[in-house]
């Protein structure tokens, strides 16, 4: 990366990190372009060149934190010798969940969009290292030689939205049940998902 493009990284994480600080904060309807621009330090002409409007950057936001959070699930899975892809997937789940519990204004703030932010940036249009790196981890899953999945980016994106949106409750409301108590059943279900698409 040369100096050029170092600058700009800086400025777009600068701008992403200020804006997760007030989003979480303030709310995303209390918080302003200027707001956000203030606290980083960066003119406002130079938002519009990283970002359309608040939502454009809530939205690369959501991607980001989204993909640190599967990037640090995968460090801890590589520091196991786990080889089996179900029980991989489900230690990858249960180190979300984890990871969410402990930051739970993470959480409110990704809200039940974790897939979107996902497979949306990820997957199809990757801006940073963290981006990159769930690429890795997805062409990994997909690229097995011992177990094939049919349609796994469906998989995927349907075990991912699982567990966001039913994490979601469990996690801040202890609705239906805590989540200690739901992960069981999640990881059930985890694993019937893998199964039905296995070849």
């Amino acid at each position: 990366m040369n100096k050029l493009e170092l600058n700009k990284k800086i400025k777009r994480d600068s701008l992403l990190e200020s804006a997760f600080s007030l989003f979480t904060s303030k709310g995303i309807n209390k918080t302003s372009i200027s707001d956000i621009v203030q606290q980083s330090g960066i003119a406002k002409g130079t938002f519009y060149l990283y970002f359309k409007d608040k939502y454009d950057l809530r939205n690369m936001l959501i991607a980001k934190k989204a993909c640190q959070l599967f990037r640090k699930a995968d460090d801890e899975l590589l520091k196991t010798d786990i080889d089996n892809i179900f029980d991989e997937v489900i230690f990858i789940v249960n180190s979300l969940i984890n990871q969410l519990c402990a930051n739970p204004s993470l959480l409110a703030f990704i809200s039940k969009n974790l897939s979107w932010g996902v497979f949306k940036t990820s997957l199809i249009n990757p801006v940073d290292d963290d981006e990159l790196y769930f690429y890795n981890i997805y062409t990994r899953v997909t690229n097995r030689v011992d177990v094939k999945f049919k349609d796994p980016e469906i998989m995927l994106f349907m075990i991912t939205e699982l567990v966001s949106s039913t994490c979601y409750s469990s996690i801040l409301y202890s609705e239906p049940v805590d989540i200690e108590s739901l992960k069981p059943y999640l990881f059930d279900s985890v694993r019937g998902i893998m199964k039905r698409h296995q070849i």
